[in-house]
């Protein structure tokens, strides 16, 4: 599955889940942000206003604001005001009249002054105002990381440090841009969005056009979103956690097909990897990333616990090895490390007994990659415990180090060579499962399982 594809689905899904209200906005946000960036950038907001500045348009519409700022339209205003004793401004002698008429008939020092005065607060002004501070503000939280010029950054800002410079004096000192009044929270209305596309200046026309392209961002608009996902910007430094929030989004889609309900997701607290849950007999917790610190769930490896030998580390070699000699028809030797895994929880609240599906993820097509994930899968089965008990073998029985062959998954990219399918891997320790494969696939395994989610 190429990664146009996978960005198309994820797009579908944070359209589905994060911008409906159900996944956390925090949790996404934390999961797409450069890594470059500090945790202020967790907030949704932010993260997408970030990739609006970062528009070729936005940095040239910036440019030009300096000169086109001394043209901006006023309208005039009429004020009036009752003096005493003096006179400022023009007499409005009919005002003048009623106003001595209704007070006092025979107070001649009493007069009603008209002053004209231009009015910034025009509605194509509005516009333009929410559109720089906007840009202004988030340049502000960014600047530090734009100006070193960090890779994600791309050319978009690249040697326009004077001009970041120019934007905050314009902001700061501006008489023109100082004397439109602050929008309130509801505006531009879609009136004053009308107005500034109809101007015959450009600069309002852009303003309301860059504004429209920036709101249909923050609502969820999918064309927007993809461009977020495809943007240097925003997606990771690699392509593996796009990957793996795609390969989360189909475990919740799955689980909410099967079950014929909505996951309800968790919010982010300290420590605490739980994604979704859906309740009923059984319960089903969703995990991610070296996932379940909350519920007692954890994962050690043999050589952490000193008292115990190391059978199930020389096990995880050689059932791994034995794997991806079967999936690959191929002879291979072996190696080690650790993983980041999804974790599904079955648990029965009646006999308090609980039940895992451990999925390994690799957005990877390279054999040595691949292998690689068996053998994490399978340590992560082996070596899986709560409250400190071995989930799987814990009678030190080799056959029960993975459990039944159905509690282990790997997902991997779509390979372009013959492999064994799903229903020849009956045997094997785990199950693997190719991108395009995984949401029949997913579900044939939790039937097969005999996992008891529905």
């Amino acid at each position: 599955m190429n990664r146009e594809a996978i960005i198309d689905q994820l797009s579908h899904d944070i359209v589905s889940y994060v911008m409906a209200g159900s996944f956390e906005k925090h949790q996404i946000a934390r999961e797409i942000k450069p890594e470059d960036l500090d945790e202020r950038f967790e907030d949704y907001r932010l993260l997408l206003n970030l990739h609006f500045i970062l528009k070729d348009d936005v940095v040239e519409f910036v440019r030009k604001l300096p000169k086109r700022l001394r043209s901006i339209s006023t309208e005039t205003k009429t004020v009036s005001r009752t003096r005493r004793g003096t006179v400022d401004g023009h007499i409005n002698w009919g005002a003048t009249v009623k106003k001595r008429y209704s007070q006092n008939p025979s107070d001649s020092s009493l007069f009603v002054c008209d002053n004209r005065s231009e009015d910034y607060d025009t509605p194509e002004n509005l516009v333009l105002k929410r559109l720089i501070s906007i840009i202004y503000e988030t340049i502000e939280q960014a600047e530090e990381y734009i100006k070193q010029q960090y890779s994600w950054a791309k050319d978009t800002w690249r040697g326009e440090e004077e001009l970041i410079d120019e934007l905050k004096r314009i902001v700061e000192r501006n008489v023109h841009v100082r004397r439109i009044r602050s929008p309130e929270n509801y505006e531009p209305t879609e009136r004053m969005l009308i107005a500034a596309e109809n101007s015959r200046k450009l600069i309002y026309q852009e303003a309301a056009d860059l504004l429209r392209t920036h709101d249909s961002l923050v609502a969820g608009d999918r064309r927007e979103l993809k461009a977020l996902l495809n943007n240097t910007a925003i997606t990771p430094d690699d392509d593996e956690t796009l990957f793996e929030l795609y390969v989360l989004f189909r475990f919740v889609s799955v689980l909410e097909s099967v079950r014929s309900q909505q996951a309800q997701f968790k919010p982010i607290r300290a420590g605490r990897k739980e994604v979704a849950a859906f309740s009923g007999d059984p319960e089903l917790v969703l995990y991610y990333d070296q996932a379940g610190t909350d519920r007692d769930l954890s994962f050690v490896t043999e050589e952490e616990i000193s008292e115990r030998s190391l059978s199930r580390s020389e096990k995880v070699q050689e059932v791994a090895h034995d794997i991806s000699n079967q999936y690959f028809d191929k002879e291979f030797q072996n190696y080690t490390n650790r993983p980041d895994v999804i974790v599904l929880e079955i648990r029965d609240p009646d006999s308090q007994t609980y039940e895992y599906l451990i999925t390994e993820v690799k957005n990877s097509t390279r054999t040595s990659t691949i292998r690689t994930g068996i053998k994490e899968a399978l340590e992560y089965l082996a070596f899986l415990r709560v409250d400190e008990e071995f989930v799987f073998g814990g009678d030190e029985s080799e056959e029960d180090y993975f459990g039944s062959g159905w509690n282990g998954l790997l997902v991997v990219q779509d390979l372009d060579r013959e492999t064994a399918p799903l229903e020849e891997q009956s045997d094997s320790e785990i199950k693997i499962l190719q991108a395009s494969e995984l949401e029949d696939g997913l579900e044939r395994v939790l039937d097969r399982a005999d996992l008891n989610v529905e």
